[in-house]
This record gives structure tokens, sequence and C-alpha cells, in this order.
């Protein structure tokens, strides 16, 4: 049998007595699993064509066409890519991440699988930066002054266990306590023995996800695995962010799909 093994974060896996409660409802599953993939595939390529036009138009204009089309094949592939979508009737994006970013470099590597949420307009992305909690492994960063803050984590399942296949799961890698026990010091920055208010497994699309509240800080986690990554979706909130919207946060926090 396996073993695994979370020695790059430096945390033991220590048996949690937090409750894990099942459910199979959550208020917004209908709404982002009936997300076409259609529409999906629409944002993706309007993404790419507006990059690709102004690029194209800017190095035809110098009189360098060929070089043109390099150029548009590294800027789709470099930086960040717009991957929001017009706010629907309630004043809510959904951002996908663009099969054209970057990314998916370290242990175990290969093209990271794309994954979706919600927001509500006024939300946006922000720079990522290696000196946040996560490291290099932060693929996104999303934020509002007056709600909050999130980002996604996503790594290669080698980092963590040794005998995982391409088709990871979450039950794999481990149960929600000692998940959260390993990976939940790379969000808040400190052990989250006794801050844990909260646990629930969720299942969408035949894939389970993790979901975890701490307070303080207030903070929302969703973990879940998908090829050979695991993702961990995050969400914190100070005082009054948490008071006013905490409602939002938790829609957010359900919103998360790998797709």
């Amino acid at each position: 049998m396996g073993t695994i093994g979370f020695a790059n974060f430096g945390f033991c896996l220590k048996p949690n007595k937090q409750k894990v409660h099942a459910t199979d409802s959550v208020i917004t599953a209908t709404k982002i699993d009936t997300y076409s993939e259609e529409n999906v595939k629409v944002l993706g390529r309007r993404t790419a064509l507006v990059s690709g036009v102004s690029l194209v138009s800017s190095a035809t204009l110098f009189g360098f066409p060929k070089d043109g089309l390099a150029v548009v094949k590294q800027g789709l592939l470099a930086g960040r890519i717009p991957g929001l979508s017009e706010p629907n009737e309630q004043g809510w994006r959904t951002y996908r991440r663009p099969d054209e970013k970057s990314g998916g470099h370290g242990v175990g590597w290969s093209p990271i699988i794309p994954y979706i949420f919600q927001v509500p307009d006024g939300w946006e992305e922000t720079p990522v930066s290696i000196a946040d909690l996560g490291g290099t492994e932060i693929d996104l960063r999303f934020s509002n002054t007056s709600e909050g803050r999130l980002f996604v984590i996503v790594a290669p399942v080698l980092r963590f266990a040794d005998y995982l296949e391409d088709d990871a799961r979450i039950e794999k890698i481990g149960p929600p306590e000692k998940v959260i026990n390993a990976f939940g010091p790379e969000v808040i920055g400190e052990n989250v023995e006794g801050k844990v208010v909260n646990s629930e497994v969720k299942e969408y699309s035949g894939r389970k996800y993790y979901q975890f509240e701490l307070e303080p800080p207030h903070c929302l986690i969703t973990a879940t695995a998908a090829g050979n990554r695991l993702y961990l979706f995050s969400i914190l909130a100070n005082g009054l962010q948490w008071k006013r919207h905490n409602q939002d946060l938790k829609k957010i926090a359900d919103s998360f799909r790998v797709v």
C-alpha cells in the first residue's frame, strides 16, 4: 500500500475530530453544472480572438505580418488572459481558466485542467506574487476591496502521493481532516487546529469536493483533485467583510468546479 507524504509543507497529518457532513445540494449547483460546454468554448474563442486580432493588427501595422503570428502565439501563452464573462441578470460573472493560459510546470507537470467559479460584478483578477502563501503554485488571484479576496492553488499530486495515476481524486489523497490539516496552513499561514468551524463533502458530476469554513481568520476553502493536480480554492475576508458579505462569499466558494 502506498503512503501519502506532505513533507513539502512541513505539517504532520494529525487526526481531526471535526465531523464531516455530506450533502448533495447547493444553491448554485444547478446553475454551475448547467454551464454549457458550448458557452465555455465560446468564451475561450472570444478571448483568443480579441487577443489575437489586437496583436496581429499591431504587427501588420509595422510591416511584420509573419512575425505578428508568432507574437500572437507567444502572447496567448504568457501572462494573464481575461477569463470573465459578462454579468448575468443577477450581476454575477463566471470565470473560466482560459485554455491558452500558461502554467503547469513543476513536479509531475501536465496541462492544467480548466476550472470555473462565479463572482459578483466588481471582483477583478489581480497579479500573482511568488511571495504569497502557496508560492509559485498559486495559479490565480481575485479581489474586491470591500468584500474579500480569493486565490487558487494548483499543485501536482505527485508532490503529496506517489501512487496516484493521472485521474486523481481528492478522496485518494486523504480524508477531509487530513487534507485541511496539511493544506490549511498554506492558506491562513498558521496551524488550523481548532479553527475549522464547519466541513462538508459535496459531489458534482461524479467528483468530490471538500469544503471547509475556518475562523479566525474568516476563510472558506474548497479542495478537489483532477488529472494529476490538487486544486485549492480559497477565500479570505476580514471581520467587516465577513459580516456584510458572508452569504456572497459562501456562494462563490460553492460555485467552484473543475471542468
